[in-house]
């Protein structure tokens, strides 16, 4: 089952005679509408064989007639991709300076006129890195084979919008520090198991520091949901699914103290489940995937002795060992605001109360071979505090909190290939310095999914998938905080066919979005897609879009 979905490829042909437009359903970046732009051409690259050729590296360098470098109103990134033919979904990950700045996947290709999307990631938030040349890197790794002759022909462009009176220059930190593998040659992502983990020097005159967090799981990682508790895993196939059970922990540690984590985020790639699920509308979260984000700061009174610090990104499960399988993509980004005096800051760590693992639980009961329940439960408390005093004087108390909530019910019956799945994951974050809130995640992704294989080849099957995103964030004092609230449903069935017949499957895709932020931007989307015959016949008998971002 879950084996097998992860790595569903279309073969089809159109019948429409149109490229088919794929989308993932979220709000345009918020940026000037009536300000003075610059757009250039980061690079146009295919990608055949780039798990050999590598990555598309090219140089960026700040446009000269946008304004002084720097000090523009805000940055968007456009990608646009075509392809056709029969391809699996890739992972594209964009790094600048060795930062990454952007973890996204494809859309997956049909023969004939193909398919075309478009996506536009706002990465205002990076500015300190675009106001120096450097290298600009998009790893895709694409394989060129019998069977698989889908090329992703990219586009990314550069949008600098100058700033005005009207539209002033964006905040932005004072210097951008990567949690990264520093590598020039490749996407500057980590593999994990085993831990990942650098030595970073901050200045001495720091004065907070925020993290993002870069997190998908891979191979047998990426359907880290449906995995079974390893007491429960002799009980059924491992064609259909794998050990190590299905709750995962990020965890970012700093000196080997836990400092923040994250319950991470449900993605379906555009080959899992129901490809025709997809098609045209991707699951939330493809396109541009969610990060997740900690305030360091309490940690501030320990980094700035000019001495370099161990920071430590790894993925857990609730097994006794804490062990995965192979394997999670990590990176990270520092975001460091200095004090106007060059004076070192000091203070005090006051509390740091942090397991090193969350408080987990696996519990179940067995019938037969091939049926079973499994339920795993998490929670994760978090609670730190630091005074830090700056050079110039400043005094701030910070106290950070993270409470986190998490539940996977799995059950399985008729031999194993009829599975459902019902997971939850909850909670708030929250980092306050003198009492002023500066970072604050709350959320609730759930997930409730059937998957029925109609027999033992495991060559076709039904599912239906209802899935939530919901958050309200502000990842830092830099940005503003937002609403965002996805809700989509898809029902379908699939059958495997061969290259000659092809596969053949139906899928349905209902998706309710809305968008609103504290500056009083406003976007909604309601849109349903009907994917009759897997031959492309699709329609979309509703699209409703408003709001005043909708332009």
């Amino acid at each position: 089952m879950f084996n097998t979905f992860c790595c569903i490829f279309l073969i089809l042909s159109l019948t429409s005679g149109t490229v088919i437009r794929d989308f993932q359903v979220a709000q345009p970046p918020v940026v000037p509408v009536y300000a003075k732009y610059c757009t250039v051409e980061v690079f146009s690259h295919d990608f055949a064989n780039s798990f050999v050729a590598g990555p598309a590296i090219t140089q960026l360098s700040p446009p000269e007639d946008c304004g002084p470098v720097g000090s523009w109103a805000a940055i968007t990134l456009n990608l646009t991709v075509t392809t056709n033919g029969t391809q699996f979904d890739r992972l594209g990950i964009f790094t600048f300076h060795n930062v990454e700045i952007w973890r996204t996947s494809t859309f997956e290709p049909t023969i004939g006129d193909g398919i075309v999307w478009t996506y536009i990631k706002d990465v205002t938030q990076y500015m300190p890195l675009f106001t120096e040349s450097g290298e600009f890197l998009l790893e895709l790794d694409n394989l060129i084979e019998t069977g698989l002759d889908g090329i992703y022909s990219t586009t990314v462009t550069a949008t600098y919008f100058e700033s005005s009176a009207e539209y002033p220059p964006a905040e932005k930190a004072d210097i951008i520090i990567p949690i990264s593998t520093l590598s020039n040659t490749t996407a500057d992502d980590a593999s994990v198991p085993p831990a990942f983990s650098l030595n970073i020097t901050v200045p001495n005159n720091t004065v907070a520091v925020y993290a993002e967090i870069f997190a998908s799981g891979n191979g047998l990682e990426e359907d880290w949901f449906f995995n079974v508790p390893d007491e429960f895993f002799s009980n059924i196939s491992p064609n259909i699914t794998s050990p190590h059970d299905g709750f995962r922990e990020v965890r970012l540690l700093i000196d080997g103290l836990v400092a923040g984590v994250a319950f991470p985020y449900i993605t379906v790639f555009s080959g899992g489940f129901i490809p025709s699920f997809w098609r045209p509308i991707g699951s939330y979260g493809i396109a541009e995937l969610p990060t997740y984000f900690v305030d360091v700061t309490p940690f501030v009174p320990l980094l700035t002795d000019n001495s370099p610090h161990n920071f430590t990104l790894d993925v857990v499960s609730a097994e006794a060992k804490h062990t995965i399988n192979s394997n999670w993509y990590v990176s990270g980004i520092l975001q460091v605001i200095l004090d106007t005096s060059f004076e070192p800051t000091i203070g005090n760590m006051t509390v740091h109360s942090a397991s090193n693992y969350a408080d987990t639980s696996i519990t179940g009961s067995v019938e037969d071979f091939g049926q079973f329940n499994a339920t795993v439960t998490a929670t994760r408390n978090i609670h730190i505090e630091a005074d830090i005093l700056s050079g110039s004087g400043q005094l701030t108390h910070v106290i950070w909190t993270q409470d986190l909530q998490f539940s996977n019910i799995q059950t399985y019956r008729n031999n194993g290939l009829l599975a459902t799945l019902k997971q939850t994951s909850t909670g708030n974050s929250s980092s306050t310095h003198n009492g002023v809130a500066v970072l604050s995640d709350v959320f609730s992704f759930p997930f409730t999914t059937n998957f029925d294989y109609l027999d033992e080849t495991l060559s076709n099957w039904t599912s239906s998938i209802d899935h939530s995103y919901d958050r309200i964030l502000l990842p830092n004092p830099l940005r503003i905080a937002s609403t965002i609230n996805n809700h989509q449903t898809t029902d379908g069935f699939f059958q495997l066919g061969s290259e000659k017949i092809g596969n053949f499957g139906n899928g349905t895709n209902n998706n309710t979005f809305s968008y609103s932020d504290v500056k009083g931007n406003t976007y909604t989307r309601s849109v349903n897609a009907i994917n009759s015959n897997f031959n492309d016949t699709i329609a979309i008998p509703l699209d409703e879009i408003g709001g005043n971002l909708a332009h």
